[in-house]
């Protein structure tokens, strides 16, 4: 059995992650989605386990100084940390992995792994992005532009991903086949699949 691959997926709070990634476990059901710890409170429809694993900050820096994350960071006062066991646990298993972080946790792993995908997914501007915040309701007018600020600083950084994708207004169908299509090319290279089918190529 091949070791799977990680493959995180970055974008600004707004751009879509939540269901375009939905839409991607869907149809590859071999994927597991690593969901992060964090210390915010649940908002409505989030479920235990599924969308995050919510802890108290206590418990979160005893995970901390266990050394229990892939990676953690700290965003708008909250933490947020992939726990390690659970990704390790399945990539040896064969299966790859879904992680939604932000820049600065894509950065840490970075640190850690070589093996990983980084994939940026992006709202088609900043305008765009302001009026998928402000039909949430779920934010006040100050909280909008402090979002806005930290989008401008996440997207400077999408020439550190290996791969973009543009999630428009009316086509979250067409990213979320991107998404997929780019772990199928992954999972394709040559350097993965003579891992299974090694004994196609006979010794020169």
């Amino acid at each position: 059995m091949h070791r799977g691959r990680i493959f995180v997926v970055s974008g600004p709070s707004g751009a879509g992650k939540s269901t375009v990634l939905a839409r991607v476990l869907s149809a590859l059901h071999d994927v597991k989605f690593s969901a992060s710890a964090t210390t915010r409170q649940p908002r409505q429809g989030e479920q235990e386990g599924v969308d995050y694993y919510f802890v108290t900050t206590e418990k979160f820096k005893e995970m901390i100084a266990q050394d229990a994350f892939l990676e953690w960071a700290q965003v708008y006062s909250h933490y947020y940390g992939t726990p390690a066991g659970y990704v390790d646990d399945a990539l040896a298993a064969g299966k790859d992995v879904l992680l939604d972080i932000d820049v600065q946790g894509a950065r840490k792993v970075r640190q850690k792994r070589n093996d990983v995908v980084y994939l940026f997914l992006a709202p088609p501007s900043l305008q765009e992005l302001e009026r998928r915040l402000l039909g949430r309701h779920t934010e006040t007018e100050e909280r909008i532009k402090v979002r806005l600020e930290a989008a401008r600083k996440e997207m400077s950084a999408i020439p550190e991903y290996d791969y973009l994708v543009v999630n428009e207004m009316g086509h979250v169908g067409d990213a979320a086949l991107r998404v997929q299509s780019i772990i199928e090319a992954e999972r394709a290279r040559t350097t993965t699949m003579l891992k299974i089918w090694g004994d196609l190529v006979e010794p020169a």
